[in-house]
């Protein structure tokens, strides 16, 4: 499975074996404390009696002290359990973010553009979360209870071998069994149920991002009978779920009975006929019972184990994803300076029967800048795309300094450009924070610089300066303060190349045309690719073209 490669999945779990060795040990530790306590305990409750009836000679001291020896392993085995599994556990959650972001982020937006947003979180917060719990859900407590088993059945069989006989019986038909005929088909309801719930989270998420639409056309009560019907869904599946733990509860229940019943009438008979001593005939007995109710953990621990092992597929079918594109071998310098050239590109859509591009040239000098407008679905975006190198074009190539961009390493490249897409998000945080994802090493000095040039100085100086908090999406900003901020994080970047998608989108005439000037003058020489739908103001730009057909002609 693709899991145990070096770098998959199951690598993480390897990374942390120790504690994980450890936590079924204290696991097993924990069941074999509870049940070696109520095991001498029957035993010597058994004895205390008899030999208070008999007025015979009694050990006291020695079963009192095991007693009180089991109890406190009991509860410090616990509490380490408690401490060691819970440590583990929140090491795998994070390895295992860190794993999924380091996987898919090469993957984006070129792979992860075809997913849903909601699906994504899915499989980042249900799917690492089934999976991180697989050690105290599932495999240390099956390691645990396999052990537990192997312990009790050894002590029975130097008590009364016939009695260890009826245990292995017992083992096997309720840790193997029942949970089997509990688990048929659990990997296609696992599936199932992490594809309603899939479902529901994206609903829901969708319908919160979009609830101003959804009541501007007034379809928010049907969106809500979409979201109903998905959590009824999830609702049916978890109650179907837990109706077969029932079952399998019931099924623990019959042989725990059958069980218990089989050892009494062993045990009884076998200390009537004086062949066992009637305190070892209780210890039997009440081993069985502590035997049985850590056995009753099994479906639950299998049940567990599928779920996480259907996430942990499913987050595989993400990050084993292909790239888009790929780094050469012997990647080559990338040049300082030089001309971006598009010869003869043609590019298709992956499944798409016609190319969106068709034998596109462009040549953009260094300190030249020019727009490139057209219809909605002309392939202006793909442009850009195909620019930064998120895919590569079926034919013709994209040079830079004469040298085709697929030779350079991906990272090289992307220092060379400084690209603002068409949706460039303002995250929650200050303005500083905001920029300097732009440039982490800016100081504070070019951030009142690049702030001057997009003429957003004055309103952070009559605010908090560059601490002012702009919000989650920029909530606290205008429209236009918004677009303007996303402007100047790509202007602080030190690439000679400026890339803009849709630039104005969503601003009123008079705001985009500021907007634009502004740009022109802070670009101080620098290339500009400007994808627009819209107007340019004269003076902006050197040159225009618009995309028809999948060529580019100008004017």
């Amino acid at each position: 499975m693709s899991a145990r490669h070096p770098d998959g999945l199951w690598a993480i779990f390897a990374r942390h074996r120790a504690r994980l060795l450890l936590c079924a040990l204290l696991v097993w530790l924990t069941m074999l404390a509870g049940v070696g306590l109520l095991s001498l305990s029957g035993g010597f409750l058994v004895a205390t009696a008899l030999a208070a009836a008999l007025a015979a000679d009694f050990n006291f001291f020695s079963p009192s002290a095991g007693v009180r020896g089991l109890t406190m392993l009991r509860i410090a085995s616990r509490y380490a359990e408690k401490l060691v599994g819970h440590d583990a556990t929140l090491r795998i959650a994070r390895d295992l973010r860190v794993w999924f972001f380091r996987r898919a982020l090469p993957l984006a937006p070129a792979r992860l553009g075809a997913r849903r947003i909601g699906e994504l979180m899915t499989r980042l917060m249900s799917d690492i979360a089934e999976v991180d719990g697989l050690v105290v859900r599932a495999l240390a407590p099956l390691a645990a209870l396999v052990g537990i088993g192997v312990a009790g059945i050894a002590a029975a069989a130097l008590i009364y071998l016939p009695a260890a006989v009826l245990l292995a019986v017992l083992a096997l038909a309720i840790g193997l069994l029942v949970p089997w005929q509990v688990a048929r088909g659990a990997r296609e309801r696992e599936a199932a149920r992490a594809a309603q719930r899939m479902a529901l989270r994206t609903l829901a998420f969708e319908g919160l991002e979009g609830a101003a639409d959804l009541a501007a056309v007034e379809a928010t009560a049907a969106w809500i009978q979409r979201v109903d019907a998905a959590a009824d869904a999830v609702t049916e599946g978890d109650q179907r779920r837990r109706g077969r733990l029932v079952v399998g509860q019931a099924w623990h229940g019959v042989c725990a009975a059958a069980g218990l019943a089989g050892m009494l009438w062993l045990t009884l008979g076998a200390a009537a006929r004086g062949v066992l001593a009637p305190e070892m005939a209780a210890a039997l007995v009440f081993m069985t019972l502590a035997l049985l109710e850590v056995w009753a953990g099994a479906g639950l621990a299998w049940q567990a184990l599928f779920a996480g092992r259907v996430a942990a597929q499913r987050l595989d079918e993400i990050v084993d994803a292909p790239p888009s594109v790929a780094d050469p071998g012997a990647p080559r310098a990338v040049p300082a300076h030089g001309a971006l050239c598009f010869d003869q590109v043609v590019f298709a859509w992956p499944g798409a029967q016609r190319p969106v591009l068709d034998g596109v040239d462009l040549v953009l000098q260094p300190g030249e800048r020019i727009a490139i407008g057209g219809d909605s679905g002309s392939g202006k975006s793909t442009l850009s795309s195909l620019l930064l190198r998120l895919w590569d074009p079926q034919a013709g190539e994209v040079r830079y300094g004469g040298i085709a961009v697929r030779e350079f390493a991906q990272a090289d490249w992307h220092r060379q450009v400084a690209w603002m897409p068409q949706n460039a998000p303002v995250f929650a945080g200050s303005v500083a924070e905001n920029l300097r994802l732009g440039a982490p090493g800016a100081d504070d000095a070019a951030l009142w610089a690049v702030l001057g040039q997009v003429r957003l100085a004055d309103w952070a100086h009559a605010r908090e300066g560059l601490a002012t908090w702009v919000g989650e999406n920029g909530a606290t900003l205008s429209a236009g303060q918004a677009r303007r901020l996303a402007l100047a994080r790509a202007l602080l970047r030190d690439a000679p190349l400026l890339v803009l998608d849709e630039p104005t989108d969503g601003l009123d005439v008079d705001t985009a045309d500021a907007l634009l000037v502004d740009l022109a003058a802070a670009l101080e020489g620098r290339s500009l690719l400007m994808i627009t739908h819209g107007t340019v103001p004269d003076g902006v730009v050197h040159a225009v073209y618009r995309l028809r057909d999948g060529r580019l002609a100008r004017g």
